[in-house]
């Protein structure tokens, strides 16, 4: 019983920490979006910095998310 409550937990915090990545990746482009050229430029910063810290084997499912958030970022996850 404790083997499956570890894998069950284990899949909830990698759930979680995908969900998150795609959240700050929609905060930098709504950044990216306003009008006012410090915050455009804050917001592409932002969003470039949190491309580069996703671990590639979580591009897939930010992907999914990034969808359901409507955002317009997307990771290349051809191999």
């Amino acid at each position: 019983m404790p083997i499956e409550r570890h894998k069950i937990r284990r899949s909830l915090r990698h759930w979680q920490q995908v969900r998150s990545w795609a959240r700050l990746i929609r905060e930098a482009e709504i950044l990216w979006q306003v009008d006012q050229k410090e915050l455009k430029r804050l917001g592409a910063l932002e969003l470039s910095q949190l491309i580069n810290e996703i671990p590639p084997s979580y591009h897939r499912r930010v992907n999914l998310w990034l969808i359901k958030f409507s955002v317009a970022t997307r990771f290349d996850c051809k191999n």
